[in-house]
């Protein structure tokens, strides 16, 4: 663990990773042509709940790292002037106003896109940004993982990380036993400090009787940069893959490990299920669904019977 030394020179994270390659198999045919990311939960793109989090979080860079065929997640996050032209030419300012909001300017932020072709795992997919990271630890943002709350998610790690004494930092949150099979599960190590869970280690995805905690770890992460040195060479792990996780227990010993047990809610929109849920969530923070959810509820109750 670091002294108390070392946790008032800790660097500044600069830098968010968005592993986006991924093609999105359970959502054929939906994402024959569209990108998951690009789901719309309403009018709204996960892609965008992730990025809105890593700007309030005070990211100065965001790394894609994409597949080949999924151009159109560039082509969405970059500003578009033609389009927002006609837009304006048609009366339509707010709608341009709100599409140049959301875009990622290459003229004034630092996004970069870096391929990884074939399905190599997430740890992989951290690896492939490695050259343009800026100095310093790193965040590691998994839009499937929309996380919905007051506060963003990354913007409460980076506060925390701030002051704790681990180089890495997962957010976690408690799952049932017959769950935990499906998740990163976290070693608990002391006591806990306030949101913050000591950890020796990481488990991929364990039997349930075997599990070291029900402390599931979800798509957020904050890296120390050495992170790099141990996903390079490591052995393919759980599925033939590079794992993440794998290299998150190597280097625990060395830099220190916990937990971050965030306040938003998460949905896993690598999901229908989930995707449904954040849906119906998101629609609850808009009063002009409240009709369309009332009517919704006698149908709903119906089904239940």
């Amino acid at each position: 663990m670091s002294t108390p030394e070392q946790k008032t020179r800790k660097a500044k994270v600069r830098t968010a990773i968005f592993p986006v390659a991924g093609l999105g198999t359970r959502f054929l045919p939906a994402t024959k042509a569209t990108p998951k990311e690009l789901l719309p939960v309403l009018d709204r793109p996960l892609l965008q709940f992730a990025i809105d989090e890593a700007r309030e979080a005070g990211v100065e860079r965001i790394i894609f790292v994409s597949h080949p065929s999924k151009t159109a997640i560039e082509r969405y996050v970059h500003a578009d002037p033609e389009l927002c032209a006609t837009l304006r030419a048609k009366g339509k300012d707010d709608i341009a106003d709100s599409l140049d909001a959301a875009a990622l300017d290459p003229d004034q932020d630092q996004v970069f896109f870096v391929m990884q072709p074939e399905p190599l795992g997430l740890g992989h997919a951290v690896l492939c940004a490695v050259d343009h990271v800026l100095p310093g630890p790193v965040a590691v943002i998994l839009p499937d993982d929309l996380i919905m709350g007051e506060k963003g998610c990354l913007s409460e790690m980076l506060d925390a990380y701030e002051t704790a004494a681990p180089g890495h930092m997962v957010a976690t949150m408690a799952v049932k036993r017959d769950e935990v099979h499906a998740y990163g599960v976290l070693v608990p190590e002391g006591e806990a400090e306030g949101r913050l869970l000591p950890a020796s280690g990481m488990v991929e995805k364990p039997d349930p009787d075997e599990a070291p905690s029900l402390q599931a770890v979800v798509g957020r992460y904050v890296l120390d940069g050495s992170i790099f040195d141990d996903l390079r060479g490591l052995p393919p792990g759980r599925g033939g893959e590079i794992q993440l996780t794998d290299a998150i227990a190597k280097g625990a010993e060395r830099v220190g490990l916990c937990g971050f047990r965030f306040s938003g809610t998460r949905f896993d929109c690598g999901s229908k299920v989930g995707m449904l849920r954040a849906t119906l969530a998101y629609a609850h923070l808009h009063s002009e669904y409240d009709a369309v959810l009332q009517e919704q509820r006698p149908v709903l109750a119906l089904a239940a019977e």
